[in-house]
């Protein structure tokens, strides 16, 4: 399962860039960011018949984006992030405990981009944008006393967000956006066969965009 979903996953990031502008105009964007996450969520459940209610510890996100946009309005991203110790303590019942080690979130995206250029640059000076899209969102929890086993899961996902990118020439410019992730869990509610599932935080991030 593993397996299939990043394969799925890189499938949907090569689709989009197939889908991407090719005319003289389009411009390829190299982002390599550091982020903030907050306002997140997420649950570990039934463990031996437990359930845990988790809370993100604010963290640090870091990770790149690799952007294909052209002079029109419409453009393709894939986006990568990662934030390690991502989860700060686990409550039930009984009280609290932490989590450490190796508690992390990492999200692969293929996005799509509605951005206006503005400015006289080829592809515009500045670009606010909104953007959304689907992918993998992995969550890896384990607590430090080792009484619970460590969770992964790779869940299906998506991002919607927006913010803006601004070129100080040609080639070098700044990004910085505010994102949604929040994964999709399987159901039999409804004809998709998915609904919203249970992680889901924030993510602010600035970035520094190289253009080619």
């Amino acid at each position: 399962m593993f397996v299939r979903k990043w394969i799925l996953t890189a499938g949907l990031a090569v689709a989009m860039f197939g889908a991407a502008p090719r005319n003289a105009s389009a411009d390829w964007i190299f982002t390599p960011f550091v982020g903030w996450n907050f306002k997140g969520t997420a649950d570990v459940s039934d463990f031996e018949g437990v359930s845990l209610e988790n809370k993100l510890e604010q963290k640090i996100d870091y990770g790149f984006s690799l952007a294909g946009m052209g002079a029109g309005v419409v453009g393709f991203e894939v986006d990568f992030g990662y934030s390690p110790n991502f989860f700060e303590t686990g409550t039930n019942e009984n009280g609290d405990f932490d989590f450490v080690d190796d508690s992390n979130v990492a999200t692969l995206t293929g996005n799509v981009i509605l951005g206006i250029p503005i400015g006289g640059t080829t592809g515009g000076s500045v670009r606010p944008y909104i953007v959304g899209g689907v992918g993998l969102i992995r969550t890896n929890v384990g607590d430090a006393s080792d009484f619970f086993d460590v969770t992964t899961k790779n869940d299906f996902g998506f991002d919607v967000g927006g913010g803006v990118m601004g070129f100080f020439n040609d080639s070098i410019g700044l990004r910085g956006d505010v994102r949604y992730f929040r994964t999709f869990r399987g159901t039999e509610e409804n004809v998709t066969g998915l609904a919203l599932g249970n992680v889901n935080f924030w993510r602010g991030s600035v970035g520094l965009s190289l253009k080619f």
